[in-house]
């Protein structure tokens, strides 16, 4: 079920729509001005467009798992406020893999500059439909965390071997820190204009404290929405939550299955086969919208 809601999003999914009509109007609307047209003018106004857009891009399918994941961990405590500071240290785990990963591809980028694939603007040859160097990066990125998110589905619904239980076993929030880490890989992929813009402007600069810095404010800003919502959830229903996945402890794993499992599908086709079907490789089922 949950590999065919994964499917069923990538036939509806609009990335014009999540990229520009939402993406675009809440970062133009934190920033002031249009993040789009406007150049980056100086540190400053890069660290700024780096938290602004990171805010702007919350709506990632990975976001999808990380819920699925930590709602186990949820109403462990009879407040609110326990429940919420409980949920604190999980938080802080997947934030601190994220920043770690985010953080040194900036400091790659800034060393090694215009070099890059996703540098890249336009098609790697005419005449024929071929990939930009960009696409190709987003799809071996992408469609690599989206297997280790479908092995991890299948390692929650005991079909495979979970190949953090050592480490998990003497470093409990190995977990999160790892799904962070996978969090913190998007921008390695990150095709999208807004992206694009800090990606060219770290790269400009060679600066690799500022590439640090901007890659870790943006990843920061992708998660601060979902911390939110999650913590809400976890302070009005996760006393509730708790108690129904307690009645069923298979209920634990189902929801970590689900998470991973339509996420990861989600990325692998949408990542592959559909970016195949856009520049007609292939034929992909698509809603007319998109």
């Amino acid at each position: 079920m949950s590999a065919l809601v994964g499917f069923a999003l990538t036939v509806v999914w609009s990335a014009h729509f999540v990229d520009k009509t939402i993406g675009g109007t809440v970062a133009d609307g934190l920033l002031g001005h249009s993040a789009a047209e406007t150049p980056i003018a100086g540190v400053a106004a890069g660290l700024a467009f780096a938290l602004a857009t990171g805010i702007a891009g919350t709506f990632t399918a990975c976001n999808v798992a990380v819920f699925g994941a930590l709602a186990p961990l949820t109403g462990r405590s009879s407040t609110a406020r326990g429940r919420m500071a409980a949920a604190l240290r999980p938080l802080g785990a997947l934030t601190a893999g994220a920043v770690v990963v985010s953080a040194a591809y900036g400091v790659v980028v800034a060393i090694v500059g215009s070099g890059m694939p996703q540098f890249q603007e336009s098609a790697a040859g005419a005449g024929s439909p071929v990939l930009s160097g960009r696409l190709i990066q987003a799809m071996v990125v992408y469609g690599v965390i989206g297997v280790i998110m479908i092995y991890l589905g299948l390692v929650a619904l005991g079909y495979a071997r979970d190949p953090l239980a050592r480490l998990t076993e003497r470093f409990p929030d190995a977990p999160m820190v790892f799904m962070g880490a996978l969090i913190g890989g998007f921008l390695i992929g990150r095709p999208f204009p807004l992206f694009r813009q800090l990606f060219r402007d770290t790269a400009e600069s060679h600066n690799v404290l500022y590439g640090a810095f901007a890659f870790a404010l943006q990843t920061v800003g992708n998660l601060l929405i979902m911390v939110a919502l999650f913590l809400l959830v976890v302070g009005v229903f996760g006393k509730r939550l708790h108690g129904w996945v307690a009645a069923r402890p298979t209920r634990s794993a189902s929801l970590m299955a689900a998470g991973f499992l339509t996420a990861g599908v989600f990325m692998v086709l949408y990542w592959n086969l559909r970016i195949l079907a856009r520049v007609d490789i292939i034929w992909y089922p698509m809603a007319p919208w998109v």
